[in-house]
């Protein structure tokens, strides 16, 4: 295989030709050793089987990489930690380019161990500089589909955004669906989208595949509000780049220790309101997810006698391709069968 280099060949990226269904393996593998735990009742025990599958894999794709959002610092994460180095080695005499990776190993570990829907393995990834390099904070967030994504302000009123989305989409607020995280903090959040006229769809967890459902047309959602984690905002942004919608974002930094992590990170504005654009900046912008259960965009891992069915999402910015990918994973023996 050529080494994955950032050139224009044909109109496409090589790192976004080379390296998407080379992530979409290492998803895919993610999702099957986690949905094995599925239902077990350890969340713990799903998230370090996603990590060391997602781990393993990507060991064999031929990049430089480097994990820029992973589960953690080095000396609380063993496995794709910030910093750490990814991928095979080159051959001798071919250079990989550099690659910056953010990772959710397993979004909605609970999902999974609950067998609740809704729980992905997801990874993002850009040329060296590409990504945020976000700290593990919580964030401001507010995600919108293409038709809206220039007419609301992260600091309007929920009532003047709601207005704003319905009008871009041509319908009522009382058409309209907010995903919102079910957690006290949003109360008030919660009780001015109904006093507007939406309706809520609360979720226990999983904000990131929420805002994919957004920006794809025919999914019956049309914003997410709230606060969640800031490394998730990144990945959201990244898909964001793919699919032409929007994040509007502020980090929450309330702590003076939180402060001066900011401050060594390079973030002279902590207050800023970040977009997509500023989030995952990179020219070259590659997005995977697969499914662990059901969820409203992705089904979940299915096992039967012979193999296993995956199903997942791959999109990369420049090529403008989405593609979801219907896999079946065979286990090879003499009287091995397919099903569909």
């Amino acid at each position: 295989m050529a080494s994955p280099q950032i050139k224009e060949a044909a109109g496409h990226t090589g790192l976004e030709v080379e390296l998407a269904l080379e992530f979409v393996r290492v998803v895919e593998e993610a999702a099957i050793d986690s949905a094995k735990t599925m239902g077990l009742g350890n969340a713990k025990h799903s998230d370090r089987m996603a990590v060391e599958a997602m781990r393993k894999v990507m060991d064999t794709v031929p990049m430089e990489g480097t994990i820029v959002i992973g589960e953690g610092e080095r000396d609380e994460a063993p496995m794709l930690y910030i910093g750490e180095k990814v991928g095979a080695p080159p051959p001798p005499d071919v250079r990989y380019e550099a690659v910056d990776i953010a990772v959710d190993p397993l979004e909605g570990t609970n999902l999974c161990a609950t067998g609740s829907p809704g729980s992905i393995t997801v990874l993002a990834a850009s040329e060296k500089g590409g990504l945020l390099h976000a700290p593990d904070c919580y964030m401001e967030k507010l995600i919108v589909g293409q038709p809206s994504k220039d007419c609301v302000d992260l600091d309007a009123p929920v009532a003047d955004n709601l207005k704003a989305i319905a009008k871009s989409l041509d319908r009522g607020i009382d058409d309209l669906v907010v995903i919102v995280l079910d957690r006290p903090r949003h109360k008030k959040l919660m009780d001015d989208i109904r006093a507007a006229g939406a309706r809520i769809k609360l979720i226990t967890d999983g904000d990131l595949s929420a805002g994919i459902s957004v920006a794809v047309m025919g999914t019956g959602v049309h914003a997410v509000m709230g606060t969640g984690g800031a490394p998730e905002g990144v990945i959201t942004a990244a898909a964001m780049r793919c699919l032409n919608g929007e994040i509007l974002a502020r980090l929450v930094v309330d702590k003076p220790e939180l402060e001066e992590r900011v401050a060594k990170m390079g973030i002279k504005d902590p207050k800023k309101v970040y977009r997509s654009e500023d989030l995952a900046p990179g020219k070259h912008v590659i997005f995977a997810a697969t499914g662990v259960t059901d969820g409203s965009l992705l089904r979940g891992v299915r096992f039967f006698g012979d193999g296993i069915r995956t199903q997942s999402l791959v999109m990369t910015k420049d090529t403008g391709k989405v593609r979801f990918v219907d896999s079946i994973h065979v286990e090879h023996g003499p009287d091995f069968k397919v099903r569909f």
